[in-house]
């Protein structure tokens, strides 16, 4: 079944789901940084460029296809297909924006999306109707689906990267991958069985044409090829934000060193620190007072919540979100920004994404090659703690050993 496809179109129906790809997981990169009705505006135009990518490369490799000529298309079950993948598109990507995606949701999410497309395909092929019987190979069944999970997972794990670029390329690479490789794998496994003339079966229902069909599939190529187009422009707004934090990112950093070195926090700070606090101190700066509440996006607009309450703050693109012990809420603040706003007495970075309040902390355990610490609050939560953090952490907490 697999021979005699038109390697053009085959090659054309690849780049779709790439194109489709790459603009869906865009847009779904800027859904966890956007509050409110944009957010959701977002998540909804995401899902529809995957589904419209996955959508359309199925029914360019079936125009690819050596299909029996007086084959039809059946409406019903073409948009019902369709539905399908938006549908399950839509859900997996909203279980990966909220809160910071773990394993078993990235999981779940690719075994949901590979099955989604495996169900939009297998509903698409039984939409042709012709004179004829179409059969499947189980073992090319259970392969393609398998093809599709494994793929849909690389390509949510590369979105969930933290290099913009590289992430959106790879992703998008995957989820082509994911799309065509299972197509092509289900239609390597399926055969047309001519019926006899006198078991001529006619359509059921309202069907088009292959014409009306390429139609169709023309028109989505062009809105797919648009929507990637677009989404190579710069939004102004994100230069505007990248441009005005550079300055603040060196002054915090400078800021942060000052304090951590001149300013004595209420608990044990290591012997080396203490002996190089005086240098540290003089001819610098005083530092600006800490910030005693951090803005806060909501739906309605703009809230504030005191320092006294924030567990922890987290990067999120250009954003961060902050957790007040029961959930997480956005920030507009970047985490640099953050970390030069709270008290050093209070806070510490105990990661390149992660802040902590230092008198919040329950917990903490030695996990790989870094640790782990535990915040309190109706919802405690963990956060990680990187390598070269450990020392300054137990020290900070009263934990680090006093040498004589």
């Amino acid at each position: 079944m697999f021979d005699g496809h038109d390697p053009y179109l085959v090659a054309l129906s690849v780049v779709i789901a790439i194109l489709g790809g790459y603009t869906g997981f865009g847009l779904a990169a800027r859904i966890r940084g956007t509050p409110g009705v944009s957010r959701r505006l977002l998540l909804a135009g995401a899902a529809a460029f995957l589904a419209v990518g996955i959508w359309t490369m199925h029914f360019v490799g079936m125009l690819a296809a050596p299909i029996p000529a007086d084959t039809v298309y059946l409406v019903l079950p073409t948009i019902v297909s369709f539905l399908i993948c938006a549908l399950v598109v839509g859900v997996s990507l909203f279980f990966l924006s909220i809160g910071e995606p773990s394993q078993r949701r990235v999981v779940s999410s690719a075994v949901l999306l590979g099955a989604g497309i495996a169900s939009m395909h297998y509903v698409g092929i039984h939409g042709l109707a012709g004179n004829f019987a179409i059969r499947h190979d189980g073992a090319m069944v259970v392969l393609s689906v398998l093809v599709a999970i494994v793929a849909a997972y690389g390509g949510l794990r590369a979105f969930l990267a933290r290099q913009d670029g590289i992430r959106l390329i790879a992703s998008s690479i995957a989820f082509g991958i994911a799309v065509s490789g299972m197509h092509y794998t289900a239609m390597y496994g399926m055969h047309f069985v001519p019926l006899p003339a006198e078991a001529h079966l006619h359509a059921a229902g309202l069907a088009a044409s292959q014409q009306i069909l390429s139609v169709v599939v023309a028109v989505l190529c062009f809105v797919i090829a648009a929507g990637f187009l677009l989404s190579l422009v710069p939004d102004p707004r994100r230069q505007t934000t990248a441009s005005a934090t550079v300055d603040p990112v060196a002054e915090a950093a400078v800021a942060v060193a000052q304090a951590r070195f001149s300013e004595p926090g209420p608990v044990a700070i290591p012997f080396p620190r203490l002996m190089s606090a005086p240098l540290g101190g003089l001819g610098q700066p005083p530092r600006a007072a800490p910030a005693v509440r951090l803005p806060i996006e909501g739906a309605d607009g703009t809230h504030f919540i005191d320092t006294a309450d924030v567990r922890s703050v987290r990067a999120d693109a250009h954003y961060t979100r902050v957790h007040d012990g029961t959930r997480e809420r956005m920030c507009p603040w970047s985490i640099s920004e953050a970390e030069a706003q709270l008290d050093p007495g209070q806070f510490v970075r105990v990661h390149r994404s992660h802040i902590v309040a230092i008198p919040h902390v329950t917990f903490v355990r030695k996990e790989g090659d870094g640790a782990v610490i535990e915040l309190d609050g109706p919802s405690p939560h963990r956060v990680p703690v990187s390598r070269a953090k450990i020392a300054e952490v137990k020290a900070r907490l009263g934990l680090a050993r006093r040498h004589a």
